[in-house]
């Protein structure tokens, strides 16, 4: 088996250009947002390159306080783009997201890298990060979906604990989806790149394992905490 990764060229990601502006087009067309949706690929595309860089340079730098900073960094977008789904509420329920994705994400990726994986230094950055991404990235998107459903909930009359049910299986939907998919439609990120490098399907299966056990626990504890805090702090009472 060859097992060298092919290297992709700059000018060859244009491929991929002709459906990319297919979708933009579609929606122009319907008036469902274009300009928005160009607006967040020049974002991925800007945000991405600068990580390269940045990346380079924490992984050379080895040192644990720097990895910190860049989790803490993390927790802080992850927060505040969770609650893009409920703009009016959005400093005052900032709080809430970060307490609930630092401690269901936080305690999640302790396990994994410090129990699971056992890294060594304990802030490796190669793992440690990319690892944090789909922990924080996961709880934000669960966060993001229970904030919006559990205030449209309560503005349409639910009780709390109504309204905390209907938010927590909505959020958890796309997880569990994943869980039923992973093997039958797709094969996940972190698998693809291991198979792709020459790693055995056998070690890339564990870690794939780990990983969709780190997501739906990530994100059914974030997602609980944080409905736990708004019950807490009454937030559907503020307008």
């Amino acid at each position: 088996m060859h097992h060298s990764i092919v290297t992709i060229g700059w000018v060859h990601l244009f491929w991929l250009l002709p459906p990319v502006l297919i979708v933009i087009g579609i929606f122009a067309r319907w008036r469902i947002g274009g300009a928005n949706a160009l607006y967040a690929l020049g974002r991925m595309l800007l945000q991405l390159t600068l990580i390269g860089y940045v990346l380079i340079f924490i992984f050379r730098a080895e040192s644990g306080s720097i990895v910190l900073g860049v989790l803490g960094v993390m927790l802080g977008f992850a927060a505040w783009i969770a609650l893009r789904t409920v703009p009016k509420r959005r400093r005052g329920l900032f709080p809430l997201g970060l307490g609930a994705i630092a401690a269901g994400g936080g305690a999640t990726l302790l396990l994994v890298t410090q129990g699971v994986l056992h890294l060594h230094p304990w802030y490796r950055p190669d793992y440690m990060i990319p690892l944090a991404g789909m922990v924080f990235a996961n709880g934000m998107n669960s966060v993001s979906l229970a904030a919006e459903r559990y205030f449209s909930e309560i503005e349409e009359g639910a009780n709390w604990v109504e309204a905390r049910n209907r938010a927590m299986h909505a959020a958890m939907i796309p997880v569990l989806n994943a869980l039923f998919a992973v093997g039958l439609v797709s094969l996940p990120g972190m698998m693809t790149g291991q198979i792709l490098s020459g790693v055995s399907p056998l070690i890339a299966v564990r870690y794939q394992i780990m990983v969709m056990l780190m997501i739906f626990s990530a994100a059914g504890i974030s997602t609980a905490l944080f409905l736990a805090f708004l019950r807490r702090a009454r937030m559907h009472e503020v307008a």
